[in-house]
């Protein structure tokens, strides 16, 4: 119930990954192998007097400047853009309105409640739950629908199936409240007290 591009994020994580492990491989062998040191100073020497020479060969008409400095800002400025794009997907699927239907009285409106009620409201009934150790509810958006996500870890002990039921009678008495059922993930963890494995119940 979350719009968060995981498998992009796991593939840039592990592109990182193997970079920095390539990286950290590469100075390790520079400085206790000799032989690798000294390819690494030949090949970078190399490299470098070819950028020089790829910089005084492409020089813009009539100034000192390379016009590859251009292709290099503008390649940064499309990094930069594609990580501001990256950025604005994480935690995507968020919701602010859980309700929004017109009102049957004789005034023109439209009735619109927000998902924070819900939140409050359940994260306060919650919270006065001893068999819990934590708990969070957010309003998510579902194929362009309102609902909400439930994560929840219980104590030692604490018998799931009756904890997501009561859990689940807290819901029905919100859809009683505003008036619409909604749908709703209660998502249990387990965690340093508690040692029943995760659990997911959907309705």
């Amino acid at each position: 119930m979350n719009g968060t591009p995981r498998a992009l994020n796991r593939v840039l994580l592990f592109i990182i990954g193997v970079k920095l492990l390539a990286i950290g491989l590469l100075l390790l062998l520079l400085a206790t192998v000799p032989a690798v040191a000294t390819w690494w100073h030949g090949w970078s020497a190399s490299v470098w007097a070819g950028a020089e020479n790829a910089f005084r060969q492409t020089h813009l008409p009539g100034r000192e400047e390379s016009w590859l400095w251009i292709v290099a800002g503008l390649i940064l400025v499309a990094i930069i853009i594609a990580m501001i794009a990256w950025l604005s997907q994480q935690g995507k699927g968020r919701a602010n309105l859980l309700v929004a239907s017109d009102d049957d009285s004789d005034v023109d409106g439209e009735v619109r409640i927000g998902g924070g009620v819900a939140e409050q409201a359940l994260r306060a009934a919650l919270s006065e739950r001893t068999d819990l150790a934590g708990a969070s509810v957010a309003t998510v958006e579902v194929k362009g629908k309102p609902g909400l996500r439930i994560r929840i870890q219980p104590r030692q002990g604490v018998a799931p199936h009756l904890l997501a039921a009561e859990v689940s009678q807290l819901v029905e008495a919100l859809d009683l409240v505003i008036g619409q059922k909604t749908p709703v993930l209660v998502h249990m963890v387990s965690g340093a007290r508690s040692k029943f494995t995760k659990a997911e119940r959907v309705r």
